[in-house]
């Protein structure tokens, strides 16, 4: 059929058989829908709730076959665990840049240096009577994805033990196939859950809500692409990669999580094309799970920049080594904020609970503008742990392809 067509009108049929267009018109037309009619826009919460729910039931199943898979075929239980600190010491590392760089910038543009008495208020009491401070077990009961990690790692280390591993393995592949198979025809429903969650979004906040703090939000989206293409950048040139390449590899992820301003929505997809690029099957199952739940670089700016801010707000002074603590106390509480809707707020709470002199109902001033800005941090999360799987993948001897377009099986 193809071949009776002119290249306009073959690239013309590509655009509008390709699902990102779609996601991209959806994004569109719930902007149009939640500024000009607010209360219809209101009506489309289910819509994206629902689809970023259904996206997570992949999650699980997703990860843990991954990994199990990837452990058990694997042989060598040590490079299991050299795959694991090599992980855990990038991430460390990475997102001590993203704080860093976060909470310079800040000082830099000063986006608090504006008269509070002029900026919208919410309550953020559910939020600050949470901030008892970080707990380890806490974490680890709210976070799924790392318990399914731990699972999973279990259970394909047992597998090495077992002496019919190989028909274990066999039915464990053969489920793999059906669950990425059935992921495929679940995402042609992406636009409508862009839809629902843009449309709701702007119903709800309105864009007016974005001028009173335009200078904090700019400040947040500049920061973000600074890291993205200055310190990510710099890692992927090290290795010989780019990072406007990887940004096409990742394009129409990016453009879901811009829809559903979750990074969740797209961890199936990102593992799929990783392993097809070239990364093995255990650097992807151990680094993109744990990277949900440790290396939150964009979460990491947000934060820092946010503390920052409200130091501005309130005119409050800080010295160096209380800089110094911020960072230490955000190294820490922002590995919470992960998986559990407002933990953010709750990390912020805490840390400015610790440090006794920036008031707590600051946070109140956020709330406004926090959602506007949330698409920024789950794009930059999801750029940080595509690209620390590329490195590790990398450190271990592996050659990924992130330069040939990928061909589905």
């Amino acid at each position: 059929m193809n071949g009776n067509l002119s290249k306009p009108q073959i690239a013309v049929l590509k655009v509008v058989t390709n699902l990102t267009f779609w996601v991209f018109v959806a994004i569109t037309a719930g902007i149009l829908l939640g500024h000009f009619a607010p209360q219809q826009a209101l009506k489309m919460e289910p819509v994206g709730k629902y689809f970023i729910e259904l996206i997570k039931v992949f999650i699980g199943p997703i990860i843990f076959l991954t990994i199990v898979l990837g452990i058990s075929g694997m042989g060598d239980l040590r490079k299991v665990g050299r795959i694991g600190l090599k992980s855990l010491l990038y991430f460390e590392v990475v997102t001590t840049f993203a704080l860093i760089i976060g909470i310079g910038v800040a000082y830099l543009l000063q986006p608090g240096s504006i008269d509070r008495s002029t900026l919208p208020m919410q309550d953020a009491t559910k939020f600050t009577t949470q901030a008892s401070g970080f707990s380890w077990v806490k974490f680890l009961m709210d976070n799924f994805t790392l318990q399914v990690l731990l699972a999973a790692i279990i259970t394909g280390i047992a597998l090495n033990f077992y002496n019919r591993r190989e028909q274990v393995i066999t039915h464990l592949y053969t489920a793999s196939k059906w669950v990425f198979k059935l992921l495929k025809w679940v995402m042609y429903l992406a636009p409508v859950g862009a839809f629902g969650a843009m449309a709701f979004t702007i119903g709800k906040f309105g864009l007016h809500t974005l001028l009173p703090l335009a200078k904090l939000m700019a400040c947040v989206y500049v920061t973000m692409a600074v890291f993205i293409f200055g310190v990510l950048g710099s890692i992927l040139r090290y290795y010989k990669m780019s990072i406007l390449r990887f940004l096409k590899f990742v394009k129409e992820e990016l453009i879901l999580i811009l829809g559903t301003s979750s990074s969740e929505t797209a961890l199936p997809n990102l593992m799929e094309k990783l392993q097809k690029a070239g990364c093995s099957k255990e650097v992807v199952g151990l680094v993109v799970p744990t990277g949900y739940s440790f290396n939150l670089d964009g979460t990491s700016i947000y934060l820092s920049m946010s503390v920052i801010f409200l130091a501005q707000l309130y005119d409050v002074h800080l010295s160096f080594a209380e800089i110094l603590t911020i960072i230490g106390l955000l190294m820490i509480t922002s590995k919470g904020a992960a998986g559990v809707t407002g933990s953010g707020f709750v990390v912020m709470a805490s840390t400015l609970t610790a440090i006794h002199k920036i008031p707590v109902e600051g946070l109140a001033f956020l709330l406004g503008v926090d959602k506007f800005m949330s698409e920024a941090r789950a794009i930059t999360n999801f750029i940080g742990n595509g690209i620390a799987t590329l490195v590790i993948s990398k450190s271990e001897g592996e050659n990924p392809n992130i330069y040939q377009p990928l061909v589905d099986e």
